[in-house]
């Protein structure tokens, strides 16, 4: 009898992709919509200043990565594009934002950030949008 059946890990990789993608974009929302409501709120803007932008257009380019690319990496669709403005959006909120606290408060973004990479490197899996759209596009031959 052969357990390495490479079919069932095959599609058990693909639920934890799928499992991994749904949590840690649901967790990420959590992040982000109090800072898109922040956003909406219309108020004076206290928020890190990225590179000169300005707080405003910081605050909109990281409501940008945690709440609109969370929801798109949930759904499995540009997956490693908005997988590149998380990492992004991590490796600034560790080594900028909170590069001079103590670790507890890097070590959020840093478990993030390692997700994120790992998700980059795996890709988003069977259960996505991203890989309905390849297979139209495969069935079509476009």
């Amino acid at each position: 009898m052969n357990y390495n059946n490479s079919n069932s890990s095959s599609i058990l990789k693909d639920i934890v992709l799928l499992v991994v993608r749904v949590f840690v974009g649901f967790a990420m929302l959590s992040h982000g919509f109090p800072k898109l409501q922040m956003l909406l709120a219309g108020g004076k803007i206290e928020f890190f200043d990225f590179m000169g932008l300005g707080p405003q257009i910081s605050l909109i380019l990281t409501v940008f990565a945690e709440f609109v690319c969370s929801i798109l990496l949930i759904l499995g669709l540009f997956t490693r594009v908005s997988l590149g403005f998380l990492i992004f959006t991590m490796v600034m909120a560790a080594f900028v934002v909170h590069g001079a606290d103590p670790f507890d408060k890097i070590e959020l973004s840093l478990v993030y950030l390692s997700v994120y990479l790992l998700l980059m490197a795996c890709g988003a899996g069977k259960f996505s949008v991203d890989h309905m759209i390849e297979r139209r596009k495969r069935a079509s031959d476009w």
